[in-house]
């Protein structure tokens, strides 16, 4: 079986508010075939998502003159936990993809860095609850009617979940819920300023960009399948691969290298296509949240 992918992307994303480099912030790992097809990797450690954005594209384009196919793996949630579309009464007939031009209609996110993911979230549960609920979390100084920095109450009967399907599934590694905005683990937050990006990605690039699993579904993939797609956008968890640290690695550059080698084993024995397809023992309504709304982790 032919390999699938000739590149291995893994976006390991931040939603810090001014520029920042080294430990927790934006690392991607890029692992590719050189001239004598050998696996190599190089990383990058941008200071802001905007030179992230501009340096992700680069490397797509040049892995599209080559005729290669990317994964791209991306550390935040793709979707929200099911019925945030339907809550906001948000139209389109993909509640995915309705979440998405909602948040590329809300959020600011400047060339510094500077953004207003807590005004997202406030706006969000002003329109769902009236309250400072579902989203919580921000510094004290951000604190607002609809958005306070502790978390107000838990999950009950009538609310969203607290978690998609998906984190359920990886819990048992520590996954965080994404309506958590600040303090360590804060995917909500990550997600609100990630989203957008890989939107613009994704439309720049159109049908040659499919998102796993809103546009592909949950299949076993083929060389067939991927005809015409030039990358393939996922969401991973690196906490959920043990990590193998190289003297004078961060954390976070660990991670995208050991994750880029992982999905590269595994494609190179032929097993990486599988790695799309249903997750096993997962209820039939738990699959179709995740293919239209909530999305999934890849390897969970």
């Amino acid at each position: 079986m032919s390999r699938l992918f000739s590149a291995y992307v893994i976006v390991d994303w931040s939603a810090a508010a001014k520029p920042t480099t080294g430990a927790d912030s934006i690392w991607i790992g890029v692992l590719k075939r050189d001239v004598r097809f050998r696996l190599t990797f190089e990383s990058y450690n941008p200071a802001t998502r905007g030179e992230a954005e501009t340096r992700l594209a680069a490397v797509l384009d040049d892995l599209k003159k080559r005729g290669e196919r990317a994964l791209v793996g991306f550390d935040f949630p793709l979707g929200f936990p099911r019925g945030l579309s339907k809550a906001l009464s948000l139209p389109g007939e993909k509640p995915w993809r309705a979440v998405w031009d909602q948040l590329a209609k809300m959020v600011k996110d400047k060339a510094d860095n500077t953004n207003n993911r807590f005004g997202v979230g406030s706006e969000i549960n002003r329109r769902l609850t009236g309250g400072p609920f579902p989203f919580w979390g921000c510094p004290p100084k951000d604190a607002l009617t609809t958005l306070q920095p502790k978390r107000p109450r838990e999950h009950g009967e009538g609310d969203l979940p607290e978690f998609r399907y998906a984190d359920e599934a990886a819990n048992a590694k520590g996954a965080h819920s994404i309506w958590k905005l600040y303090y360590n683990g804060s995917v909500g937050g990550q997600a609100i300023v990630g989203i957008p990006a890989v939107r613009r990605l994704k439309d720049a690039r159109g049908e040659a960009v499919r998102i796993w699993p809103f546009e592909t579904g949950f299949k076993a993939l083929t060389d067939a399948d991927l005809e015409g797609v030039a990358v393939v956008v996922a969401e991973v968890y690196p906490s959920m691969i043990k990590t193998a640290p190289v003297a004078g690695e961060v954390k976070d550059l660990t991670q995208v290298r050991t994750l880029a080698e992982h999905f590269a084993k595994l494609d190179e024995a032929g097993k990486l296509g599988a790695v799309f397809a249903a997750p096993k023992g997962v209820a039939e309504e738990a699959l179709e949240a995740a293919a239209t709304e909530e999305g999934w982790i890849l390897g969970a």
